[in-house]
């Protein structure tokens, strides 16, 4: 296994999930797949866009809304750039930033890139299983933050210390149940340190229902 090889939310009801991430624009990027798993409260992950400016994060910020999203942190400036946080119908959490702290012109509602943050006990931890799975790092901060080499066209992996992530997103760090997340790569089954389920190879996911 080198990559993240596909992403799939498991949701209560893919009909309107599917909706939602047409009209996100992610439509192409997420799979989904019905399933009522039990959970509460933070699901110890949650997925990046990063934009080329501000004008693009707030387009999205909209658009999410829009389509049934619910604010976790306004679009606001800080010291890194630009970003704000969302949480879509289906309980998924969304962080939308660029590095830029100005609009250079005109833009369209594109993302540069997607990040997958798992919410890691032990990053160190976490980092070491992977590698020994195959992925190569392309950053590292200690026992903070793990970046995983990608495809350009793909979904990049990072660890991130789960009450850290929590914190970023706005939200409580305590949780229970399923994390409603199945990634797929290599040629076999495994769930990693943090409990997140991995499938064997890139396996089609029927994204209007089915399996649980």
């Amino acid at each position: 296994m080198n990559s993240l090889a596909s992403l799939t939310l498991e949701v209560a009801d893919p009909t309107a999930a599917d909706r939602f991430y047409t009209v996100f624009g992610l439509g192409a990027h997420v799979r989904l797949r019905a399933c009522d798993t039990p959970t509460t409260g933070f699901r110890g992950f949650a997925l990046s866009l990063t934009v080329s400016q501000p004008s693009v994060v707030d387009g999205y910020v909209e658009a999410a809304v829009g389509a049934g999203a619910t604010v976790l942190k306004p679009a606001a400036k800080s010291f890194w750039g630009y970003g704000g946080v969302v949480r879509a119908p289906d309980g998924t959490i969304w962080k939308i930033a660029t590095s830029q702290k100005k609009d250079k012109g005109p833009a369209a509602l594109t993302f540069d890139s997607m990040v997958l943050l798992l919410g890691a006990d032990d990053v160190s931890e976490s980092k070491r299983f992977y590698v020994g799975r195959g992925l190569a790092v392309a950053k590292s901060f200690g026992s903070k933050y793990v970046q995983f080499e990608a495809p350009s066209d793909g979904v990049t992996l990072a660890l991130y210390g789960r009450r850290t992530l929590a914190k970023e997103v706005g939200v409580p760090v305590d949780g229970t149940g399923s994390h409603r997340l199945v990634l797929g790569g290599g040629e076999e089954a495994f769930t990693d340190p943090d409990g997140f389920a991995w499938e064997a190879g890139d396996r089609s996911a029927d994204r209007g229902g089915g399996g649980g």
